[in-house]
């Protein structure tokens, strides 16, 4: 599966961003994707995930503000991230893993990953 990120900006705060992932070279559907970030001087962290079921889950810093949707007719998952805030700042990459739902917060149970796509917002 190769992934490709995009979506990412620079806007201000309270501003809204949609991000989106998109899926080529293997069974999409049977995938669970995910995003996680990476601001400067931090780790990679769990941002929300979509599993190949229909499940969703968020990390608590980003839930009700965004809102992880699929296209599996477009291999395409997206991120609609609202009331961005400046600490939102990071790298966003998009990743697919089969991993069972219980470890679906954790990067390194994730075999593919897109390149990344840079969210910046201002203050």
């Amino acid at each position: 599966v190769q992934l490709q990120a995009s979506g990412g900006g620079l806007v201000q705060a309270g501003d809204s961003l949609t991000l989106s992932c998109a899926a080529s070279g293997g069974l999409f559907r049977s995938y669970t994707v995910g995003w996680f970030r990476q601001g400067p001087g931090n780790e990679r962290e769990f941002v929300s995930c979509f599993s190949w079921d229909g499940k969703r889950k968020y990390a608590d810093s980003v839930q009700g503000r965004f809102a992880i949707s699929r296209d599996n007719a477009k291999n395409t998952v997206y991120l609609q991230m609202n009331s961005l805030k400046p600490e939102d700042t990071a790298v966003y990459y998009c990743a697919a893993t089969r991993v069972v739902w219980g470890r679906v917060t954790e990067a390194e149970h994730y075999g593919y990953w897109g390149q990344g796509t840079q969210v910046t917002v201002s203050s």
